[in-house]
């Protein structure tokens, strides 16, 4: 075959063609708007929203446990280890005495009394961790802000506060 016996010009499958390009880049398309609302919807790029969902994901199952004053499994997704009670030397930095005090529904160091509900109203990244805006007991003058990270995956109390609006 040389150039100029090219094949006969197809006009069915070019439409083939083109109907399964279009149709791959707008299925691709559903795909990224439903993981960025999966992911909570984040103002963040594209590759931080995996980021979002995890850690959205850990944080709420954190506060359900708190909910429930299951401080003993809380305290095991705050430090990213089921199993701590078995090595409790290795996380001296915040033990579990000092987690109680802060976390616990009649300490003294805890600002919110018995934590009933809670909701998640921001999250940004910030460096390389997420930080998390939440308003507890539906309370609208006090927020929250605790951080994840995603490397380790384990929480903690943030220095940084977030703009939650008016």
């Amino acid at each position: 075959m040389t150039l100029l016996d090219a094949p006969a010009y197809n006009a069915t499958r070019e439409r083939h063609r083109s109907e399964l390009l279009w149709g791959t880049v707008g299925g691709l398309f559903v795909l990224l708007i439903a993981f960025w609302f999966v992911s909570g919807r984040p103002v963040d790029w594209p590759w931080n929203w995996f980021t979002h969902l995890r850690g959205r994901m850990t944080i709420n199952h954190f506060l359900k446990d708190v909910e429930k004053n299951d401080l003993a499994a809380a305290y095991g997704i705050w430090v990213h280890d089921p199993e701590w009670q078995k090595h409790p030397e290795k996380l001296a930095a915040y033990p579990f005495n000092r987690f109680q005090q802060d976390w616990s529904p009649n300490s003294s160091e805890n600002e919110y009394g018995s934590i009933q509900s809670h909701k998640i109203v921001a999250a940004r990244m910030s460096g390389n961790v997420l930080l998390v805006g939440i308003r507890m007991n539906g309370l609208k003058s006090k927020a929250m802000f605790l951080d994840y990270d995603p490397k380790v995956h384990t929480l903690g109390f943030s220095p940084v506060e977030l703009y939650l609006g008016p």
